[in-house]
């Protein structure tokens, strides 16, 4: 395993961390007599395969049901100086509630302390006054740590740039949990400023929201060959040192395996990448066209300032992506999320889009005369059966 220093934590961070949201039994709490014994032989399997790769940093949350008491049947039987062990809390209005929570999850995992305590979700600026004002959830957490009970305290977040940034900027956090990959690399400023404050900086689920690439179309293993689009995505990644770590939510203990092979590519990522980045760009222009692959984001409104609320950035990315590199059923994934999602996936599809007009919200945009029918054909290509958020599921 290769190692990173992770911000002014200074933990050397493996550079794949074991998430935990997909290998437990259920998304709820339920007592432990229900839990069943293959599905904590699974859990337990997963862990020891993890440590014997040298991936020892376990990342878990309050969110993620059953995650944290499975955890806690093991972690007791593992060497706890060998661990780095986060769990994540939603910030609440009343701090009382946060601590209640944390102490919830301690007693779950079995532990006396945890390394990394995450606020989780700060996607708005309320959810970031809920942390930030007095008294708040960052009072609290600082209260544990003082107590010994949490190590060092970040946030994760699935918001937009803005509030990532407003959050960092802050310098109340010792590291951040975001989304950034190669097909949606928008929050490159915030990674810019958690290096400025010498903050970790975790990447969340690369090879399930950067583009279920468990189960990539054809089209892109051929434009990402040699490497699969897995291990393209981990060294596209990793080959930046801003980066530190990237979350496999491992379910199983094979689902290390292909991520394993990016290690010993580590120092090649100058030879390996740039023919795979050319090869997906000129696809990506032959498909869509320059002008428009190049301008397409440029002056739209976001979800609240648009009738009905329809998601247009969102809707066009994921058009962008099924054209360009057939990724329909990852459209289909993110696209029925669409008003469902809640502050984690904000916005509506563009199933009312012939019942508004778009002229108003759209008059900043170079290509306002174009963009109705995009909606129109990508809500013909992806919409269909409605999907929840895996945690309300």
């Amino acid at each position: 395993m290769h190692y990173r220093r992770f911000g002014r934590t200074e933990l050397p961070m493996p550079v794949f961390s074991c998430g935990g949201m997909r290998y437990q039994y259920q998304w709820q709490d339920t007592s432990a007599d229900r839990v069943p014994v293959e599905s904590q032989r699974k859990l337990e399997a997963t862990i020891r395969r993890s440590l014997e790769v040298g991936i020892n940093h376990i990342e878990t949350a309050r969110g993620y049901g059953t995650s944290e008491m499975q955890l806690g049947w093991i972690l007791p039987k593992l060497p706890r100086e060998r661990l780095i062990i986060q769990t994540k809390v939603s910030p609440k209005p009343d701090p009382v509630e946060f601590r209640r929570d944390f102490e919830k999850s301690l007693n779950y995992l079995q532990l006396d302390y945890v390394d990394l305590l995450g606020l989780h979700g700060i996607n708005t600026p309320e959810l970031l006054d809920y942390c930030t004002r007095s008294p708040g959830c960052l009072e609290v957490a600082r209260e544990l740590q003082r107590e010994g009970k949490v190590r060092f305290i970040g946030f994760s977040t699935h918001g937009p740039t803005d509030v990532i940034v407003d959050a960092i900027e802050t310098d109340q956090f010792d590291y951040v949990n975001l989304h950034w990959y190669y097909i949606n690399q928008l929050n490159w400023p915030a990674i810019e400023a958690a290096t400025r404050h010498d903050m970790g900086v975790f990447i969340i689920s690369p090879s399930d929201k950067g583009g279920k690439l468990y189960d990539p179309p054809k089209k892109l293993v051929e434009l990402c060959s040699p490497l699969s689009p897995m291990v393209f995505n981990d060294l596209f990644c990793l080959s930046h040192p801003e980066v530190h770590t990237l979350s496999l939510g491992a379910s199983k203990p094979s689902d290390f395996d292909e991520h394993l092979k990016t290690i010993p590519l580590l120092d090649r990522w100058d030879e390996l990448l740039p023919p795979i980045l050319e090869r997906l760009e000129n696809t990506a222009i032959e498909t869509l066209g320059e002008n428009w692959l190049k301008t397409w984001h440029q002056g739209l409104p976001q979800p609240e300032e648009t009738p009905n609320n329809i998601n247009i950035p969102s809707i066009l990315w994921l058009r962008n992506l099924a054209i360009a590199y057939d990724m329909v059923e990852y459209g289909k994934m993110r696209y029925n999320l669409l008003g469902n999602g809640g502050h984690w996936f904000p916005g509506q599809n563009a199933e009312t889009v012939d019942q508004v007009d778009l002229k108003t919200c759209l008059q900043n945009s170079p290509h306002a005369d174009k963009i109705p029918q995009f909606l129109r054909e990508t809500h013909r290509l992806l919409g269909g059966q409605s999907v929840q958020r895996l945690s309300r599921s």
